[in-house]
């Protein structure tokens, strides 16, 4: 017989919706308490975010504010964007704790892998565009302006940018992750995956070139951890796909022409 959820009791909708409100709530309070413990640091924390930019402004130049409020906002839009960061594995254990009981055992056995590595893989994405991308880009661009144009930047301006390239490369980190579920899930398979590597490859070096400057080197930099992330999940994908048709050969019966025994008098 297969394997059934642990906690196959049926719940109303109710208690669905109770239960999904608690689990949003901690979510929201986890972001909250992690913003009231860095709220005496919002300064400090955009001036270590913005140290790839300033290292690389002209002598003299400075960067800049042109709203009135954006001194105090800007820091403070941070600050609350690094505490939702910091929160990802509380959000997500909450996310679990919520759809966990509605799984297979061997479903589990597969989603709290997963679950880790999407929270390590978007973080090293971050930490890759801080430390690799970032003095890359902004290097380029101070390179590439313009005699007699002063480069100075709105720390606004600048906040939009990075937390943009923030979530991109973060986002890209998942691709193990995302190719694992999708061949788990069935939606493709492992040959599939292989058959269209280069079609795969060509498209990293393409979201490279749109997200770093137009040099070989930045371009280069991004596509290659992109494939090389492909192919880490091809590898996994074949693990998940073998435990996969060992799972559903272990949920057939023994013997299928075996006759059910007789009912005890």
């Amino acid at each position: 017989m297969s394997d059934i959820p642990e906690n196959d009791q049926p719940m109303p909708l109710v208690s669905h919706l109770t239960e999904l409100r608690t689990r949003l709530l901690r979510c929201i309070a986890a972001i909250f308490i992690i913003f009231a413990g860095l709220f005496a640091f919002t300064q400090q924390i955009y001036t270590l975010v913005s140290t790839p930019l300033r290292e690389y402004l002209p002598v003299g130049a400075t960067m800049i504010a042109t709203d009135v409020a954006s001194p105090f906002l800007t820091p403070l839009k941070l600050t609350m964007m690094v505490s939702l960061f910091i929160a990802i594995p509380v959000i997500l254990h909450q996310i679990w704790g919520f759809i966990a009981p509605g799984l297979y055992k061997h479903e589990k056995r597969i989603a709290v892998p997963l679950l880790v590595s999407s929270i390590f893989l978007f973080y090293a994405g971050m930490a890759f565009a801080y430390f690799l991308v970032f003095p890359l880009v902004f290097k380029f661009f101070a390179a590439a302006t313009p005699e007699g144009v002063a480069m100075m930047t709105d720390i606004s301006s600048y906040l939009d940018f990075v937390m943009t390239l923030f979530f991109a490369f973060g986002v890209a980190f998942e691709i193990p992750v995302a190719v694992v579920l999708l061949v788990w899930i069935g939606i493709v398979d492992v040959k599939y995956l292989r058959k269209i590597r280069p079609y795969v490859i060509i498209g990293c070096f393409v979201v490279g070139m749109i997200l770093t400057p137009p040099d070989i080197f930045s371009q280069t930099l991004l596509a290659i951890p992109m494939w090389m992330l492909f192919e880490i999940g091809i590898l996994f994908g074949s693990l998940v796909s073998k435990n996969k048709r060992g799972d559903d050969t272990d949920d057939q019966p023994a013997d299928q022409n075996a006759q059910p025994p007789a009912p005890q008098a």
